[in-house]
Order: structure tokens, then C-alpha cells, then sequence
């Protein structure tokens, strides 16, 4: 058996980690929590689980589980990452794990005080598609210069906890969080300026939002997200000799790199693959310590700064 995980909520995202578990050995999803124990249970017959919890304390407390998946609302994300941690758990934290960076910091040095491993759940950065697109951003295109993010989807529901700007909603920690991701990987460092402009929806939250980050070396990113525009997916790096695009950097589910220098355009196959199941290889590979987690504290901690700095810029507080 491999790593013995908990689904912390019943969450729609727990899909795609169980998908991504069926396709591995080094991850078995063995249990559930809710909040209700008639819901634990229909969960986990609807998914052939072994064990319903009714509560998160006794999932916490389930000797047989190793490691928990925490997919509750953003707000709650740092409070049942450090609960986890407390009762001996590794964490893989759905992201954005806080848009502020001293509760992020709270988390890891839990993380660190208990010897656990504790990872932000970008899956998109364990694609094969992403170490591909840095070693050409590296090699292929001269000296990056500009990069171009962009993630939106028409929100219609307005029920839904995005909306609420007590549980950390907003487009920007939602599909954004991914564009910022995005450009803090290409350009190999953190923003040392940021602008930001955005058009709220919901109870306050940002409906769309724009930002321009500016890096290390004259490297400027622009990138874009809304829960009011169209279905939009899209990473663009633009150097001094030529182009990389990518038409679906996020789900990874038509992976492939379009080189373009000037006239000539050559297209970059790349390896499919699950990223969730990528994503539970490197975190079970962590926790046994034959690895080291890819998003680790200084990942997460660049992450959350960058969004309090777009946030700032914007006005949300």
C-alpha cells in the first residue's frame, strides 16, 4: 500500500485527486471527513472508500491515515493545514494556500516544528509540459523579456463560495492564483513591483482583475483572470529572439509548446500526462523523504506575497 490519504471536505476537487490516485501506486485515498456523517458516508460508498469520518477531528485522529488532502474553502486552507500538521499528518493544501504571507509562514514553520511535509497543490507545475517550458524559456527564445498569463471562466452560480469574500474568494485567488504562479516560475524569481486594477462581483470579491508584475532583469508580466469573461486559458513568454505559447498551461490536457521566431513556427510535442497524479508521486516521494517536494515553503510563501501585493495595488484589504 502506498501513502495512506484523507480527503479533508467532500469537495468537488477531491475528483481529479482520486483520478489522479487510480493511477498510482504511491497514493491510496483510504478515507473521508465531513462535516456530516450521513455525507462522509455517501461519499465514501460513492467512491469506494474504506473509512467515513463526521467530523475533520476525527479524520485528524484516524491512526490509519498518513497524510490528509485539505480542500475546504480557501479561508479555512492555513487553520486545517496547522490542525493536520498538529495531529501528525503530512499536508498536500489545496492552493492558494492564504493570500498572506504571515499565515503561510505560520503553516510551515508548523510544518517544520513536526518534521512533516506540507506542499501547495499547484498541480500544473508537476506537468511535463512546465519543466519543458523552462528549459526552452531557457534555451530557445533569448532573453525573456515578456510573459503573458491569462485563466477566466463565466461564473454564473452566484451561490458559489468564490463569491464570498469571508471564505477568500475573489477571481484572483481562484483561477489567478495559477497566472501569478505561472509568471513567478518563468521569470525565476519574485515580483519586485506590482499594479493592479479589478472590477468587483459577489459581496466584494474581485469579478475580473489585472495585473502587471515586474521581476529581476527588466522581465514584465502581464497577466488577467475573471469569473465574468469567457473560458480563457493561455502562457505566453516573449524573449529577445522569438516566442513560446502555451494553449493549455493549466489543466495540461492538450500539452504541447508552440516555438515561434519570426516567421518560422515550430511546434513542441510534450509528454501527457495527469498532473494530479504527477503531483502525488512528488508528494509521496517527499514524505518518504526520496525526494524533495517541488512546491515547498519558499514556492508558497513567494506565491501568497505576490497576491497580497496585487491585492494591495488593486485596493481589496
Amino acid at each position: 500500500m502506498g501513502l495512506r490519504l484523507g480527503l479533508l471536505s467532500t469537495a468537488n476537487i477531491n475528483g481529479a485527486i482520486l483520478h489522479g490516485a487510480s493511477q498510482t501506486d504511491a497514493v491510496d485515498v483510504v478515507a473521508v471527513a465531513s462535516r456530516s456523517e450521513e455525507r462522509a458516508r455517501a461519499y465514501a460508498r460513492e467512491h469506494g472508500l474504506e473509512r467515513a469520518h463526521g467530523s475533520y477531528e476525527a479524520l485528524l485522529a484516524d491512526d490509519e491515515v498518513d497524510a490528509v488532502y485539505v480542500s475546504t474553502p480557501n479561508a479555512l486552507h492555513v487553520d486545517n493545514a496547522i490542525a493536520a500538521l498538529r495531529a501528525g499528518k503530512h499536508v498536500l493544501c489545496e492552493k492558494p494556500m492564504s493570500w498572506h504571507v504571515a499565515e503561510v509562514e505560520r503553516a510551515f514553520d508548523e510544518a517544520d516544528a513536526g518534521g512533516r511535509v506540507l506542499m501547495e497543490a499547484f498541480m500544473y507545475r508537476h506537468h511535463p509540459q512546465m519543466r519543458r517550458l523552462g528549459e526552452l524559456a531557457r534555451e530557445a527564445i533569448g532573453e525573456v523579456r515578456l510573459i503573458r498569463a491569462c485563466f477566466s471562466f463565466p461564473l454564473m452560480a452566484t451561490e458559489n463560495v468564490r463569491w464570498r469574500r469571508e471564505l477568500q474568494g475573489g477571481a484572483l485567488m481562484d483561477v489567478g492564483s495559477y497566472c501569478v504562479s505561472g509568471a513567478r516560475f518563468v521569470a525565476g524569481g519574485e515580483p519586485v513591483r506590482v499594479a493592479a486594477e479589478r472590477v468587483e462581483g459577489g459581496d466584494g470579491v474581485d469579478a475580473r482583475l489585472t495585473g502587471l508584475l515586474r521581476f529581476d532583469g527588466d522581465v514584465l508580466a502581464v497577466i488577467d483572470c475573471g469569473f465574468d469573461l469567457p473560458p480563457r486559458s493561455g502562457l505566453e513568454v516573449h524573449g529577445s529572439d522569438g516566442s513560446l505559447l502555451l494553449a493549455d498551461p493549466w489543466h495540461g490536457r492538450a500539452p504541447g509548446i508552440e516555438i515561434r521566431r519570426g516567421d518560422d513556427v515550430e511546434r513542441v510535442a510534450t509528454e501527457a500526462a495527469d498532473p494530479y497524479r504527477c503531483e502525488l508521486d512528488n508528494f509521496a516521494a517527499a514524505v518518504a523523504g526520496e525526494a524533495p517536494p517541488l512546491l515547498g515553503r519558499d514556492d508558497a510563501v513567494g506565491q501568497a506575497r505576490a497576491i497580497e501585493l496585487l491585492y494591495a495595488a488593486a485596493g481589496r484589504t
